[in-house]
Protein backbone atom coordinates (compact mmCIF):
# COMPACT_ATOMS: atom_id res chain seq x y z
CA UNK A 1 0.00 0.00 0.00
CA UNK A 2 1.26 3.22 -1.27
CA UNK A 3 2.32 6.04 1.67
CA UNK A 4 0.10 8.33 0.17
CA UNK A 5 -3.45 6.67 -0.16
CA UNK A 6 -6.02 8.10 2.34
CA UNK A 7 -2.83 11.15 2.65
CA UNK A 8 -3.60 14.58 2.04
CA UNK A 9 -1.22 15.99 -0.60
CA UNK A 10 0.10 19.52 -1.90
CA UNK A 11 1.51 20.00 -5.17
CA UNK A 12 3.24 23.27 -5.89
CA UNK A 13 2.63 24.23 -9.67
CA UNK A 14 0.00 21.57 -10.39
CA UNK A 15 -1.34 23.08 -13.33
CA UNK A 16 2.01 22.54 -15.10
CA UNK A 17 2.43 19.35 -17.29
CA UNK A 18 4.09 17.36 -14.96
CA UNK A 19 1.18 18.49 -12.12
CA UNK A 20 -1.48 17.20 -13.96
CA UNK A 21 0.16 13.97 -14.77
CA UNK A 22 0.50 13.32 -11.12
CA UNK A 23 -2.84 14.31 -10.17
CA UNK A 24 -4.45 11.89 -12.46
CA UNK A 25 -2.22 9.44 -10.81
CA UNK A 26 -3.07 10.16 -7.34
CA UNK A 27 -6.68 10.45 -7.89
CA UNK A 28 -7.04 7.39 -10.41
CA UNK A 29 -4.55 4.92 -8.28
CA UNK A 30 -3.93 6.34 -4.78
CA UNK A 31 -6.98 7.38 -3.51
CA UNK A 32 -5.87 10.60 -1.26
CA UNK A 33 -8.24 11.85 1.14
CA UNK A 34 -7.50 15.12 -1.07
CA UNK A 35 -4.75 17.04 -3.54
CA UNK A 36 -4.47 20.97 -2.99
CA UNK A 37 -3.18 22.48 -6.15
CA UNK A 38 -1.03 25.45 -5.42
CA UNK A 39 -0.19 27.57 -8.30
CA UNK A 40 -0.33 31.21 -9.35
CA UNK A 41 -2.70 30.98 -12.95
CA UNK A 42 -6.55 31.19 -12.46
CA UNK A 43 -7.56 30.67 -15.98
CA UNK A 44 -5.43 27.28 -15.81
CA UNK A 45 -6.64 26.21 -12.17
CA UNK A 46 -10.23 26.09 -14.03
CA UNK A 47 -9.14 24.59 -17.14
CA UNK A 48 -7.97 21.84 -14.38
CA UNK A 49 -11.02 21.64 -12.67
CA UNK A 50 -13.12 20.67 -15.80
CA UNK A 51 -10.16 18.54 -16.73
CA UNK A 52 -10.81 16.60 -13.29
CA UNK A 53 -14.45 17.08 -13.67
CA UNK A 54 -14.47 19.05 -10.28
CA UNK A 55 -13.28 15.55 -8.62
CA UNK A 56 -14.63 16.67 -4.69
CA UNK A 57 -10.99 15.25 -3.59
CA UNK A 58 -9.62 18.52 -5.26
CA UNK A 59 -8.62 21.25 -3.48
CA UNK A 60 -7.75 24.76 -5.64
CA UNK A 61 -5.42 27.37 -3.88
CA UNK A 62 -4.74 30.28 -6.20
CA UNK A 63 -0.94 31.37 -4.76
CA UNK A 64 2.69 31.92 -5.45
CA UNK A 65 5.54 30.12 -3.93
CA UNK A 66 6.82 33.78 -3.18
CA UNK A 67 4.61 34.17 -0.78
CA UNK A 68 5.15 32.50 2.34
CA UNK A 69 1.72 33.23 4.34
CA UNK A 70 -0.13 32.36 1.51
CA UNK A 71 1.65 28.44 1.30
CA UNK A 72 1.09 28.34 5.48
CA UNK A 73 -2.37 28.57 4.89
CA UNK A 74 -2.54 26.02 2.19
CA UNK A 75 -0.38 23.30 4.24
CA UNK A 76 -2.53 23.38 6.69
CA UNK A 77 -3.25 19.84 7.48
CA UNK A 78 -0.92 18.56 4.67
CA UNK A 79 0.58 15.22 4.99
CA UNK A 80 2.95 15.10 1.56
CA UNK A 81 4.24 17.66 -0.79
CA UNK A 82 4.89 17.55 -4.48
CA UNK A 83 7.29 20.50 -5.48
CA UNK A 84 7.16 20.92 -9.20
CA UNK A 85 6.81 24.81 -9.05
CA UNK A 86 9.59 26.39 -11.15
CA UNK A 87 10.08 29.36 -13.74
CA UNK A 88 11.95 26.93 -16.08
CA UNK A 89 13.14 28.41 -19.47
CA UNK A 90 16.76 28.59 -19.95
CA UNK A 91 16.46 32.24 -22.60
CA UNK A 92 14.30 34.00 -20.22
CA UNK A 93 16.41 33.29 -17.13
CA UNK A 94 19.37 35.16 -18.63
CA UNK A 95 17.44 37.89 -19.53
CA UNK A 96 15.28 37.99 -16.31
CA UNK A 97 17.90 36.87 -13.64
CA UNK A 98 16.11 37.90 -10.58
CA UNK A 99 12.95 37.15 -11.16
CA UNK A 100 14.34 33.73 -11.67
CA UNK A 101 16.11 33.81 -8.05
CA UNK A 102 12.67 34.87 -6.21
CA UNK A 103 10.94 31.49 -7.59
CA UNK A 104 13.52 29.02 -8.18
CA UNK A 105 15.60 29.84 -4.69
CA UNK A 106 13.38 31.79 -2.43
CA UNK A 107 10.53 30.08 -3.33
CA UNK A 108 11.75 27.08 -2.70
CA UNK A 109 12.51 27.76 0.81
CA UNK A 110 9.74 29.62 1.52
CA UNK A 111 7.92 25.79 0.64
CA UNK A 112 10.66 23.73 3.24
CA UNK A 113 9.94 26.31 6.32
CA UNK A 114 6.51 26.14 5.54
CA UNK A 115 6.43 22.41 5.08
CA UNK A 116 8.33 21.84 8.84
CA UNK A 117 5.99 24.82 10.28
CA UNK A 118 3.10 22.45 9.27
CA UNK A 119 4.63 19.48 10.31
CA UNK A 120 4.27 18.00 6.77
CA UNK A 121 5.43 14.11 6.59
CA UNK A 122 7.67 13.83 3.23
CA UNK A 123 8.52 16.10 0.24
CA UNK A 124 9.73 15.59 -2.98
CA UNK A 125 11.25 18.50 -4.85
CA UNK A 126 11.91 18.11 -9.28
CA UNK A 127 15.19 19.62 -10.60
CA UNK A 128 16.52 19.24 -13.83
CA UNK A 129 19.83 17.36 -15.41
CA UNK A 130 20.73 21.74 -15.88
CA UNK A 131 21.77 21.61 -12.19
CA UNK A 132 24.34 19.39 -12.54
CA UNK A 133 27.33 21.09 -13.36
CA UNK A 134 25.19 24.58 -14.39
CA UNK A 135 26.35 26.70 -16.95
CA UNK A 136 23.37 28.83 -16.93
CA UNK A 137 21.20 30.94 -14.96
CA UNK A 138 18.28 28.37 -14.59
CA UNK A 139 20.61 25.22 -13.61
CA UNK A 140 22.03 27.31 -10.89
CA UNK A 141 19.02 28.46 -9.27
CA UNK A 142 18.26 24.62 -9.39
CA UNK A 143 21.14 23.64 -8.04
CA UNK A 144 20.88 25.63 -5.61
CA UNK A 145 17.11 24.94 -4.45
CA UNK A 146 18.66 21.07 -4.37
CA UNK A 147 20.86 22.03 -1.77
CA UNK A 148 18.42 23.95 -0.10
CA UNK A 149 16.07 21.11 0.61
CA UNK A 150 18.46 18.25 0.81
CA UNK A 151 19.91 20.53 3.70
CA UNK A 152 16.45 21.03 4.82
CA UNK A 153 16.74 17.79 6.72
CA UNK A 154 19.27 19.76 8.96
CA UNK A 155 16.76 22.41 9.89
CA UNK A 156 13.85 19.68 10.30
CA UNK A 157 16.04 17.19 12.06
CA UNK A 158 13.94 17.54 15.45
CA UNK A 159 10.81 17.50 13.41
CA UNK A 160 8.97 14.83 11.37
CA UNK A 161 9.69 16.29 7.96
CA UNK A 162 11.58 15.06 5.36
CA UNK A 163 12.87 15.93 2.06
CA UNK A 164 14.65 14.54 -1.54
CA UNK A 165 14.80 16.05 -4.57
CA UNK A 166 14.57 13.83 -7.65
CA UNK A 167 16.64 15.43 -10.85
CA UNK A 168 15.78 13.99 -14.53
CA UNK A 169 16.08 15.12 -17.92
CA UNK A 170 13.63 16.69 -21.18
CA UNK A 171 10.23 15.70 -20.74
CA UNK A 172 8.81 13.97 -23.87
CA UNK A 173 4.80 15.92 -24.07
CA UNK A 174 5.29 18.49 -21.72
CA UNK A 175 4.87 22.00 -21.97
CA UNK A 176 7.59 23.95 -23.70
CA UNK A 177 8.72 20.84 -24.89
CA UNK A 178 10.53 20.76 -28.59
CA UNK A 179 8.11 18.28 -30.17
CA UNK A 180 5.20 20.41 -31.05
CA UNK A 181 7.72 23.16 -32.26
CA UNK A 182 9.11 20.71 -34.87
CA UNK A 183 5.68 19.59 -35.92
CA UNK A 184 4.07 23.15 -36.52
CA UNK A 185 7.27 23.88 -38.73
CA UNK A 186 7.28 20.36 -40.65
CA UNK A 187 3.75 21.83 -41.18
CA UNK A 188 4.50 24.93 -42.51
CA UNK A 189 7.30 23.02 -45.21
CA UNK A 190 10.01 24.84 -43.32
CA UNK A 191 13.34 23.66 -42.07
CA UNK A 192 14.21 22.46 -38.52
CA UNK A 193 16.35 24.64 -36.39
CA UNK A 194 18.90 21.91 -34.76
CA UNK A 195 21.32 23.80 -32.01
CA UNK A 196 24.33 21.79 -33.31
CA UNK A 197 23.57 18.33 -35.39
CA UNK A 198 26.06 16.61 -32.50
CA UNK A 199 23.68 17.41 -29.88
CA UNK A 200 22.19 14.59 -26.95
CA UNK A 201 19.75 14.85 -24.37
CA UNK A 202 18.42 12.64 -21.85
CA UNK A 203 14.76 12.26 -22.36
CA UNK A 204 11.70 10.67 -20.31
CA UNK A 205 8.00 10.54 -20.69
CA UNK A 206 5.85 12.14 -18.56
CA UNK A 207 4.46 8.36 -17.16
CA UNK A 208 8.03 7.44 -16.49
CA UNK A 209 8.51 10.81 -14.62
CA UNK A 210 5.25 10.17 -12.52
CA UNK A 211 6.18 6.57 -11.71
CA UNK A 212 9.58 7.71 -10.26
CA UNK A 213 8.58 10.41 -8.29
CA UNK A 214 6.17 7.51 -6.91
CA UNK A 215 8.22 5.42 -6.41
CA UNK A 216 10.74 8.11 -4.23
CA UNK A 217 7.72 8.75 -1.76
CA UNK A 218 8.10 5.06 -1.31
CA UNK A 219 11.56 4.68 -0.56
CA UNK A 220 12.85 7.97 0.66
CA UNK A 221 14.19 8.47 4.53
CA UNK A 222 14.98 12.18 3.52
CA UNK A 223 18.54 13.78 2.31
CA UNK A 224 18.55 11.63 -1.14
CA UNK A 225 18.74 13.11 -4.76
CA UNK A 226 17.31 10.33 -7.40
CA UNK A 227 18.48 9.97 -10.19
CA UNK A 228 16.30 7.74 -13.25
CA UNK A 229 18.61 5.90 -15.37
CA UNK A 230 16.86 6.89 -18.74
CA UNK A 231 18.07 6.32 -22.17
CA UNK A 232 19.83 9.20 -24.17
CA UNK A 233 18.53 10.62 -27.69
CA UNK A 234 20.21 12.17 -30.20
CA UNK A 235 18.15 15.31 -31.08
CA UNK A 236 18.66 14.93 -35.00
CA UNK A 237 16.95 11.37 -34.25
CA UNK A 238 14.02 13.03 -32.54
CA UNK A 239 13.66 16.13 -35.21
CA UNK A 240 13.39 13.19 -37.69
CA UNK A 241 10.72 10.79 -35.55
CA UNK A 242 8.46 13.73 -35.40
CA UNK A 243 8.99 14.79 -39.14
CA UNK A 244 10.42 12.41 -41.05
CA UNK A 245 12.27 13.86 -44.03
CA UNK A 246 11.94 17.25 -42.91
CA UNK A 247 14.95 19.15 -43.77
CA UNK A 248 17.23 20.65 -40.91
CA UNK A 249 19.81 23.12 -40.22
CA UNK A 250 22.39 24.05 -37.83
CA UNK A 251 21.25 26.52 -35.62
CA UNK A 252 23.99 26.96 -32.96
CA UNK A 253 23.71 26.66 -29.63
CA UNK A 254 22.35 29.27 -27.81
CA UNK A 255 23.25 31.57 -24.65
CA UNK A 256 23.26 29.08 -21.30
CA UNK A 257 23.03 25.63 -23.59
CA UNK A 258 25.42 22.83 -23.41
CA UNK A 259 26.11 20.32 -26.31
CA UNK A 260 25.21 17.40 -24.46
CA UNK A 261 23.32 17.50 -20.63
CA UNK A 262 24.76 16.06 -17.47
CA UNK A 263 22.85 14.68 -14.70
CA UNK A 264 26.08 13.29 -12.04
CA UNK A 265 28.92 15.39 -12.18
CA UNK A 266 32.48 13.31 -11.73
CA UNK A 267 31.82 15.54 -7.93
CA UNK A 268 28.56 13.83 -7.06
CA UNK A 269 29.71 10.88 -8.89
CA UNK A 270 32.25 10.26 -5.27
CA UNK A 271 28.79 9.90 -2.98
CA UNK A 272 26.60 7.88 -5.66
CA UNK A 273 25.07 4.77 -5.43
CA UNK A 274 23.34 2.46 -7.82
CA UNK A 275 20.19 0.83 -6.89
CA UNK A 276 18.11 -0.98 -9.25
CA UNK A 277 16.37 1.84 -11.79
CA UNK A 278 17.95 4.71 -10.14
CA UNK A 279 21.05 6.55 -9.16
CA UNK A 280 20.82 8.07 -5.32
CA UNK A 281 23.35 11.12 -4.23
CA UNK A 282 23.91 10.66 -0.78
CA UNK A 283 23.91 13.68 1.25
CA UNK A 284 27.30 15.31 2.13
CA UNK A 285 26.79 15.87 5.77
CA UNK A 286 23.43 13.93 7.55
CA UNK A 287 22.33 15.23 11.09
CA UNK A 288 19.23 13.55 10.85
CA UNK A 289 20.10 9.88 11.28
CA UNK A 290 19.92 8.83 7.52
CA UNK A 291 21.32 5.43 6.48
CA UNK A 292 22.69 4.66 3.06
CA UNK A 293 19.47 2.74 0.94
CA UNK A 294 20.14 -1.02 1.32
CA UNK A 295 21.05 -3.12 -2.20
CA UNK A 296 23.24 0.08 -3.03
CA UNK A 297 26.43 -0.18 -4.88
CA UNK A 298 28.90 2.40 -5.40
CA UNK A 299 29.27 3.41 -8.68
CA UNK A 300 33.17 3.63 -10.50
CA UNK A 301 36.32 5.87 -9.74
CA UNK A 302 35.54 9.06 -11.77
CA UNK A 303 31.78 7.97 -12.67
CA UNK A 304 29.64 10.64 -14.00
CA UNK A 305 26.55 10.39 -16.24
CA UNK A 306 25.92 12.64 -19.27
CA UNK A 307 23.61 11.77 -22.15
CA UNK A 308 26.52 11.07 -24.69
CA UNK A 309 28.49 8.37 -22.79
CA UNK A 310 25.15 6.82 -21.50
CA UNK A 311 24.73 3.21 -22.19
CA UNK A 312 20.98 3.45 -22.67
CA UNK A 313 19.70 4.92 -26.24
CA UNK A 314 16.70 5.46 -27.53
CA UNK A 315 16.51 4.33 -31.32
CA UNK A 316 14.60 5.84 -34.17
CA UNK A 317 11.88 3.46 -33.54
CA UNK A 318 11.33 3.56 -30.12
CA UNK A 319 11.04 7.50 -30.31
CA UNK A 320 8.22 7.05 -33.58
CA UNK A 321 6.31 4.87 -30.91
CA UNK A 322 6.58 6.74 -28.32
CA UNK A 323 5.51 10.10 -30.11
CA UNK A 324 2.61 7.81 -31.59
CA UNK A 325 1.24 7.08 -28.29
CA UNK A 326 1.17 10.34 -27.15
CA UNK A 327 -0.65 11.33 -30.34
Amino acid sequence: MSVLKGSSILVTGGTGSFGKSIIRHLLDEIDPARVVIFSRDELKQYECRNLFDNDSRLRWFIGDIRDRHRLNRAMHGVDHVVHAAALKQVDTAEYNPWEFVKTNIIGSQNVIEACIDAGVKKVVALSTDKASSPINLYGATKLTADKLFITGNHYAAAYPTRFSVVRYGNVMGSRGSVIPFFRKLAAEGKSLPITDLRMTRFFITLPQAVDFVMKSFELMQGGELYVPRIPSMKIVDLAQAVAPGAPMHNSGLRPGEKLHEEMISPEEGRRTLRVDDRYVLQPDLASWGYKPPAGGVPVSEGFTYTSDTNDQWFTPEEIQKILETQG
